[in-house]
């Protein structure tokens, strides 16, 4: 009977232990010696260049996060493992302990609060409307009897929808495979707008054959917070990632990163982006925090 007990003490204490561990990022970070960060293969904030190598603006803030967990940990060396997520399964790849730090392009919400922590906010997105430069099209109301390209699993026609300033409005919506696929059907006619976060839609433009056949015109359609992600209750890890992000706001380095991935000619095509630094990003560094996107208001 007693060995009975202690056998079950002993599993409960290994439970116990891989417990906290799972609850204990950095702990699993120094025991293995190794992170593993959420990338993005194609996105406006990180993509992949093939052959596993993943780049970007979020993807290289990761590593900088990365490297400064090393040094907090007093390690000698930090592996840096590389996961590709999609919009579909980051956040259970994120609860379940497959990434510990996911840098892509995920708004935070207060849904999403619930199953995940968000570290500071690192880029304020804006959904806008691409069209091509000779439309005629300036804005939503210019919209009504037009098709609309927005991408599968993404919310920007409904947001558009939301708007009040599009009540009366019939259009068509169509829906691209990917990012790509919709730039596409813009380029090609077959759209006369195409309603995307700003960042996505000015990289597919700079991308083109003739950028300057297209334009961002009209209202912004929606104000978003995009922010790494981490599991939830792990409070020491969210102060190292943190701590991190608020050390590359002060000493600038993240402001020389933004130019280097949107102001600078970017691989593969050696292609300029051309969004400048934006008031609501630039607010955001200015007083870092973890709001919601429903704590933003669209002026």
């Amino acid at each position: 009977m007693k060995k009975h007990l202690l056998a079950a003490a002993i599993t409960l204490l290994a439970a116990g232990t891989a417990f906290a561990q799972a609850g204990d990022t950095l702990a699993k970070i120094k025991s293995s010696g190794a992170i593993t960060l959420g990338v993005r293969e194609s996105s406006g904030l990180g993509y992949t260049l093939g052959g596993g190598k993943y780049v970007g603006f979020h993807t290289e803030m990761g590593e900088r996060i990365a490297d400064d967990i090393q040094k907090q940990l007093g390690l000698p060396k930090l592996e840096i493992k590389y996961q590709p997520v999609t919009s579909q399964n980051r956040i259970p790849l994120v609860s379940n302990g497959t990434v510990d730090l996911e840098c892509g392009s995920t708004t935070n919400n207060l849904a999403r609060q619930k199953e995940v922590a968000f570290a500071v906010t690192t880029y304020v997105e804006e959904v806008r409307i691409a069209v091509n430069a000779n439309s005629g099209i300036t804005g939503i109301k210019d919209l009504n009897g037009k098709t609309i390209v927005t991408t599968t699993g993404t919310t920007s026609v409904q947001t558009l929808r939301k708007n009040k300033r599009a009540e009366g409005l019939n259009f068509k919506e169509v829906m691209g495979k990917d990012h790509a696929d919709s730039f596409l059907m813009l380029e090609t006619g077959r759209a006369d707008a195409f309603i995307m976060d700003g960042s996505i839609l000015a990289a597919n433009i700079s991308k083109s054959k003739n950028p300057q056949d297209f334009k961002i015109v009209g209202e912004v359609l929606s104000v978003e917070p995009i922010a790494c992600m981490m599991r939830k209750d792990d409070p020491a890890f969210k102060k190292a990632v943190d701590d991190s992000i608020k050390r590359q706001i002060a000493d600038g380095s993240l402001a020389k990163l933004y130019d280097k991935w949107f102001m600078q000619p970017i691989p593969p095509n050696n292609v300029k982006i051309g969004l400048p630094l934006s008031e609501a990003t630039k607010e955001a560094w200015a007083n870092p925090n973890d709001k919601p996107m429903e704590s933003y208001e669209i002026k």
